[in-house]
C-alpha cells in the first residue's frame, strides 16, 4: 500500500535536529519505506541529515509518501507528531 499526505511544519525553527530525531526514532521497528518532498526534494525520512537537508521552515508544506504494509499506521504517526510539533 502507498500513501501520500501533505503536513505543514508547525514548529518555530522549522525541522531542526530534535523533530528529524523524533521521526528517525519514530519509524524505528517499521519495514515501510518512507520519504519526505519538499521544494522538489525528496529524501529518505529515516535520514536524519536528509531531513535536515531539506531546509523545511515553519508552515512549509511538507508531502511524506509511505509504502508498505503498515503503511497506514506510520502515516497516521507522522501525521499526529507534525500536528502536535514533535513535543516542542
Amino acid at each position: 500500500m502507498k500513501l501520500s499526505k501533505k503536513v505543514k511544519v508547525k514548529n518555530a525553527l522549522g525541522l531542526h535536529a530534535r523533530p528529524a530525531t523524533a521521526i528517525a526514532k519514530l519509524l524505528q521497528g517499521t519495514s515501510a519505506s518512507v520519504s519526505f518532498t519538499y521544494r522538489r526534494e525528496t529524501v529518505n525520512a529515516r535520514s536524519i541529515m536528509s531531513v535536515l537537508m531539506l531546509a523545511a521552515t515553519k508552515n512549509s508544506q511538507i508531502t511524506i509518501e509511505v509504502e508498505g504494509r503498515d503503511a497506514e499506521e506510520i502515516m497516521r504517526r507522522l501525521v499526529d507528531a507534525f500536528d502536535k510539533k514533535f513535543g516542542e
